[in-house]
């Protein structure tokens, strides 16, 4: 993991944790933020409502957007019906890990 945890290291590319809000009113990643627990993970919004796997889908075209890569290296790997999600990105590991870095915090 590196960044206080925030990014877990694959050996096909990179995993973040990603707490999403549907119907959001834009698409947009807000930055990094910790749960009650401690736990980083990106805040994330998407317009899409969260019916039909809907918002999943922007979610995954506004990681794809961000980090510069194709939609089929993005998968929901857990919690496809719930707020926080694990999103598993395949490519160079330590380019994604960069990127995801460079996100600032949430406000």
């Amino acid at each position: 993991m590196t960044s206080a945890g925030r990014i877990q290291i694959r050996s096909d590319g990179v995993s973040v944790r990603v707490r999403l809000t549907p119907k959001g009113g834009r698409d947009t990643v807000e930055g990094w933020d910790t749960d009650s627990a401690g736990a980083s993970h990106l805040k994330a919004r998407v317009r899409a409502a969260p019916e039909g796997g809907k918002a999943n889908a922007a979610l995954v075209d506004l990681i794809a957007k961000i980090l510069d890569v194709s939609r089929s290296s993005i998968a929901i790997a857990s919690g496809e019906k719930a707020r926080l999600k694990v999103v598993a990105i395949t490519g160079d590991t330590s380019a994604l890990a960069a990127k995801l870095d460079s996100i600032g915090m949430a406000k």
